[in-house]
């Protein structure tokens, strides 16, 4: 049976609403408009370049983060996540690069292509949805150091320590894993909003566009 597109499209809006995860939207231009836009302000300032300094973590947010999306599955804003993974990377004494990567949806390759830029060799990914994932350059990107993928079980305590996590391997520690909460009925009760997220997240990929460096202001 053939899908029709709009019809998608008009379902999953309506079960974003419902779940008051969509971001409002301009009846004239049809397009996202960011409720949590007046709190960040992102801006793409050309692509990303190879970091040499050994004292940086780049994050890597997915091809919605912060502009099409602006919160996680359980409604945390994005700017809130990233000032609390901001803060635990500054707690460790080290600097941060936030860069946007188009080519996927998928929070494996997008904390891979973050850890290949970084001058550490250590980034983080993070769908746009809430699932993150701290990875190393020299891993197989289906790899990784750290993978946090029960987005409902992440808070901003979480965030935090993975911020924390992600500057001790790059200062070449050994870091405990990140205590997560463990919750059976987490991914039932989540799973079809999850999937309607990532349909959604997955509409702005775009693998002809190199990984874009961002200049991001919190208000």
């Amino acid at each position: 049976m053939a899908i029709d597109e709009k019809l998608l499209r008009n379902i999953v809006e309506e079960v974003l609403k419902e779940m008051n995860l969509d971001n409002t939207i301009d009846s004239n231009k049809k397009e996202f408009i960011p409720e949590e836009i007046s709190n960040m302000e992102i801006k793409e300032i050309g692509d990303v370049k190879k970091g040499t300094l050994p004292n940086e973590v780049v994050i890597g947010v997915a091809p919605a983060f912060g502009v099409h999306q602006t919160k996680t599955i359980t409604g945390i804003p994005h700017y809130k996540v990233l000032r609390e993974i901001i803060a635990g990377i500054e707690e460790e004494g080290l600097n941060y690069r936030i860069i946007r990567v188009y080519r996927s949806s998928d929070v494996a390759f997008v904390a891979h292509d973050s850890a290949k830029l970084s001058g550490s060799g250590i980034g983080i990914g993070i769908q746009s949805k809430g699932t993150t994932v701290i990875h190393q350059k020299d891993l197989f990107p289906l790899s990784n150091l750290e993978l946090f993928p029960q987005a409902p079980l992440l808070d901003l305590e979480t965030f935090r320590e993975i911020g924390r996590n992600a500057a001790k391997y790059a200062k070449g520690e050994s870091p405990n894993p990140v205590p997560v909460r463990n919750d059976q009925m987490a991914r039932p009760k989540y799973q079809a909003i999850a999937a309607l997220l990532h349909i959604k997240e997955t509409q702005y990929v775009d693998g002809n566009k190199k990984p874009q460096e961002l200049n991001v202001e919190f208000k």
